[in-house]
């Protein structure tokens, strides 16, 4: 029986909640079973649940950048593989150019089938179609690329960044394809450099969808197939609802916001207060760029609709009904939009912080946070690691701005430092406030934080940064934040001085130091 009434607001709630709590479920069998630091320690992966279109359902409080662009990935697979889905089967993709981000952000995709069937698939018993997917995508520490940790500051293609998994069938029928998966990270111009590593977190990957797997068929089991899925639209209409609403109070507006490199993002909101809708045009955009600070189209979804999501103060997922009242304009070959074989693993972590921060401006909002994941990675042929590191948040219009925080489309955690200097030949030489890096204001910017790192042994080291050059704007009246920087104390006192990305090889002794950018301030001081 299908269900076309109302939902009933309290059963809302509750399936609301049963969803999300799948989905946390996951996360918690992924950070138990995984291997690396990466994914184990700074829990920099993401599980959400789909519906049978691989349309977003609910999500854990994960990392936006991730969440706001799985749906395209699960989407990407049905297109491509709809008519070969069998129970038992896993997928993993990690193509930028088919709802990926960047090459480390891998997905393992899980498609949800009630039970399998008693009878081998024939035309007499043909295999029924996925009833849900469920996904989790985890940074993986090193997929190969030109740098240990894939994280590299100057590659200019793709391919240069890592291997490309395109809905590869890891897993057929309940059998771990160990073999196939082990040809694809080593049989490639630059391997992956601890394949072992990698295959342990596919294997917590797979376990987190199948706790989310089962998950599912008990909530079918207790509440009923129809109910089950008339919920989830019932969750998904909700959500737009509250992005209408969260439409009808924004006036229309538009932010041009200057990268280090020079390029430019360009947005334009234009509100339709008939239809309670809006219009994001990225028109105006600098063209595709031949650094890697591309930010593939699913990137940039998934920032807008993070920014919408924000704006509402009904307790949602993030889900693809957020996206109904918006209609996303985004340029083909430009640098939000970028075409094949365009690098791109800067573009997730540090462009999205600016496409979040233009926005944000557009709309008067808040004024810009650090808008940057400093992203370091270091490493050998032994080692790889890579973390990002805080910052401040941009102040609003009645509130002040954090110090030394995840801003964002980030929303890791950095590694203890026993755990890191347990693992890895570093040591954590200082870890501190940057005092008066905020911008001031009638309410202030957040101060951003020093790191200094001390090496053990000979590494190469990677910095992926922004805000060097331009400083985190303010808003009305409010002072920007300070800009970062970047430098290598070598163990004879000398100094070096880096740019917004770098490659340096670190000597036994040497310390790479990160000054991170603080938050725009908002409002004058004299108002």
């Amino acid at each position: 029986m299908y269900i076309t009434s109302p939902p009933d607001p309290v059963r809302l709630e509750i399936f609301k909640n049963l969803y999300q709590f799948i989905a946390e479920q996951m996360g918690i069998v992924l950070q138990n079973t995984a291997a690396s630091v990466n994914i184990k320690e700074r829990l920099d992966f993401s599980c959400a649940i789909f519906d049978a279109a691989g349309l977003l359902v609910a999500n854990a409080p994960h990392i936006p950048v991730h969440l706001g662009s799985m749906s395209e990935s699960v989407q990407s697979l049905i297109n491509a593989q709809s008519n070969t889905i069998k129970p038992g089967n896993v997928y993993l993709s990690n193509n930028p150019y088919n709802g990926g981000t960047h090459l480390p952000d891998v997905t393992a995709i899980t498609p949800v089938f009630l039970e399998t069937s008693k009878h081998p698939s024939s035309p007499q018993f043909p295999v029924p179609s996925p009833l849900f997917y469920v996904a989790a995508r985890g940074h993986q520490a090193d997929i190969g690329g030109i740098t240990p940790g894939s994280m590299p500051p100057h590659s200019t293609t793709v391919e240069e960044e890592g291997i490309i998994f395109d809905n590869f069938l890891l897993v057929e029928q309940g059998n771990f394809r160990e073999t196939a998966v082990r040809e694809l990270l080593l049989n490639h111009p630059y391997p992956a450099r601890n394949p072992q590593q990698n295959i342990a977190d596919f294997h917590a990957q797979i376990a987190a969808n199948a706790r989310g797997a089962q998950e599912l068929r008990q909530m079918v089991s207790q509440y009923g197939l129809h109910t089950v899925q008339a919920y989830m639209k019932f969750v998904q209409d909700n959500a737009e609802e509250s992005v209408r609403r969260a439409i009808d109070v924004l006036k229309d507006g538009s932010f041009i916001y200057e990268m280090d490199s020079g390029a430019v993002i360009q947005v334009k909101v234009t509100i339709n207060r008939e239809n309670r809708s809006a219009i994001i045009d990225f028109t105006g955009t600098s063209k595709q760029l031949k650094s890697n600070f591309n930010a593939p189209k699913a990137v940039t979804q998934a920032a807008v609709l993070y920014v919408f999501r924000t704006l509402v103060d009904d307790n949602i997922p993030l889900n693809a009904g957020c996206l109904k009242p918006l209609e996303i304009i985004i340029p083909e070959g430009c640098m939000l939009n970028p075409t094949y074989p365009a690098a791109v693993v800067a573009g997730n972590v540090e462009t999205s912080q600016t496409i979040v921060d233009a926005l944000y401006g557009a709309l008067g909002a808040i004024a810009a946070s650090q808008g940057t994941m400093n992203n370091i990675t270091f490493g050998n042929q032994h080692y790889q690691y890579y973390e990002t590191i805080c910052g401040g948040s941009g102040a609003g219009s009645d509130f002040n701005g954090t110090d030394a925080v995840h801003t964002h489309m980030t929303n890791s955690r950095l590694t203890d430092p026993e755990v890191l200097e347990t693992r890895y030949p570093v040591q954590v030489e200082s870890f501190c406030l940057r005092p008066d890096s905020g911008g001031k204001g009638k309410y202030s910017g957040g101060n951003g934080v020093i790191r200094r790192i001390k090496f053990l042994e000979p590494m190469t080291a990677n910095i992926l940064s922004s805000h060097r050059r331009i400083p985190p704007f303010g808003l009305n009246g409010g002072e920007a934040g300070q800009v970062g920087h970047n430098w290598i104390q070598r163990q004879d006192g000398t100094q070096e001085n880096l740019d917004s990305t770098a490659t340096v090889e670190m000597l036994s002794g040497d310390v790479f130091v990160i000054e991170t950018p603080g938050g725009g301030g908002f409002g004058s001081i004299r108002s």
